[in-house]
């Protein structure tokens, strides 16, 4: 028992001096003045890892552009934009779209997205493939409206699809002469 204690205990003592070895050769000497040249090799490694995830942004967005075109081609899409303009007599809180008595989308909005929106932002609610000939798309807006009363509206539009891309927007505004907002629903020429 004790020869195996001693055994392991040389074996320790063994390793223990060949790290220590391999220690102070690593810290001095010439190994030492190859310092620079392994910074100069970690920095190319950085700038090749940043090239590359350049690489990676572009290709994620040429494959998002080429899912976009393959799933809604220009000769059936219809998008539908929302926007709002003051907000002084209706406070959103969601809107629910229909197109062909099909609800195709439905957004219940937080405080942030709404002052986004009212910062002149625009929402893409919508985009889809609509065959050529007539259809009809029904939104209705749900929120807060003069003096914090609840308000459930809807508009509507009707509209040939023709061949070529259909932008629709949505857009709140506030009708000054009645002090009451006013909901349109319009195609972008």
């Amino acid at each position: 028992m004790t020869s195996n204690l001693q055994v392991t205990g040389r074996r320790w003592l063994l390793a223990a001096t060949a790290f220590a070895a391999i220690g102070a050769a690593l810290t001095a000497g010439p190994a030492h003045a190859e310092a620079p040249p392994a910074v100069e090799q970690a920095r190319a490694v950085d700038q090749d890892v940043q090239v590359l995830k350049k690489q990676l942004v572009d290709l994620n967005r040429d494959l998002f552009k080429l899912e976009e075109e393959l799933l809604y081609p220009d000769s059936t899409q219809v998008a539908v934009f929302l926007s709002v303009d003051v907000g002084t007599f209706f406070a959103l809180d969601s809107v629910t779209l229909k197109v062909d008595d099909k609800e195709v989308a439905h957004y219940l909005y937080t405080e942030r997205e709404m002052q986004a929106l009212y910062r002149g932002g625009v929402q893409r609610l919508y985009v889809g493939n609509l065959k050529a000939g007539p259809h009809e798309i029904v939104a209705f807006f749900t929120g807060k409206g003069p003096h914090d009363r609840d308000y459930r509206r809807g508009a509507t539009l009707t509209f040939d699809k023709e061949v070529g891309t259909k932008y629709i927007e949505l857009r709140i505004s506030d009708r000054q002469a009645t002090l009451e907002p006013e909901f349109v629903v319009r195609q972008w020429e």
